[in-house]
């Protein structure tokens, strides 16, 4: 599960486990219900199962949901994961428009879309993590361009959990897979990503330059269990929640000095 807020204070929560989407007011009560959970009276109700090639996806209903964010307008994006792979867009007043994306590793099909953002523009980014990507779309659902992250880090780095990945290893778990993403509020924007293994916060421009690296994985501060939601409110300013270490932590970023240069 996951919660956002929006810059008119309402919050928005996506719950894998029931397949909704609930916009909550700033009192806490319910505005929009978006899916439909199972329901336990139903002789067919049990845990949903990932038959390959998927069943087809239906409108207005929701298989793991994982994320959601708006544009300018105020339409929707729901980020419908585990199952569908794909992003749903519903417009301010929760009436579905359309839906894009399918299982695959081409541009514009998705492997577990796991976290979504917008930036001023109005360009969606959606971290394509079972593919190792962020995938930038623009309102419609025309795929504009994608962006991977390569940093090197330590050989004797560890994951937190669970055997070291093979240095070959594809997907969720190959350093750089997007888990969470967040870009900054204007003028001058930034995105922050997250990965499980090395477990690492990359900062980079919205052309996807890596700009920094801070963190890595573990149990004490200022080190993450996968991380599985961003919140960054300035460039300098973040809330981490950690599906492991069953917290969030605050970060304030401070800009590194250059030491002298020898001569």
């Amino acid at each position: 599960m996951t919660s956002k807020w929006t810059a008119r204070d309402n919050i928005w929560v996506t719950d894998k486990g029931s397949d909704i989407v609930v916009k909550f007011n700033p009192a806490g009560r319910v505005v929009m219900v978006f899916g439909r959970k199972q329901e336990a009276s139903d002789e067919s109700t049990e845990p949903l199962k990932h038959p390959k090639p998927p069943l087809p996806p239906i409108d207005g209903l929701f298989r793991q949901v994982t994320d959601v964010t708006w544009d300018s307008a105020g339409n929707t994006y729901i980020s419908d994961g585990y199952i569908n792979s794909r992003v749903a867009k519903v417009d301010k007043d929760g009436n579905w428009i359309k839906s894009w994306g399918e299982p695959g590793n081409q541009p514009g099909q998705f492997n577990t879309p796991h976290s979504i953002a917008s930036d001023a523009q109005d360009r969606i980014y959606v971290a394509d993590r079972g593919n190792g990507r962020i995938q930038v779309f623009d309102t419609e659902g025309k795929f504009l361009r994608q962006i991977r992250i390569n940093v090197p880090f330590p050989p004797n780095t560890r994951p937190v959990i669970g055997n070291k990945p093979a240095p070959d290893v594809q997907g969720t778990f190959a350093p750089g897979s997007p888990w969470a993403v967040c870009i900054t509020p204007p003028p001058n924007q930034v995105l922050f990503a997250s990965d499980a293994y090395p477990g690492r916060i990359y900062k980079l421009s919205l052309d996807g330059q890596v700009l920094g690296v801070l963190g890595q994985g573990g149990r004490q501060l200022k080190q993450f269990g996968w991380v599985h939601e961003i919140a960054c409110p300035s460039e300098n300013e973040l809330y981490v929640g950690e599906l492991l270490n069953w917290r969030i932590q605050k970060l304030i970023l401070e800009p590194v000095t250059p030491g002298p240069k020898s001569k």
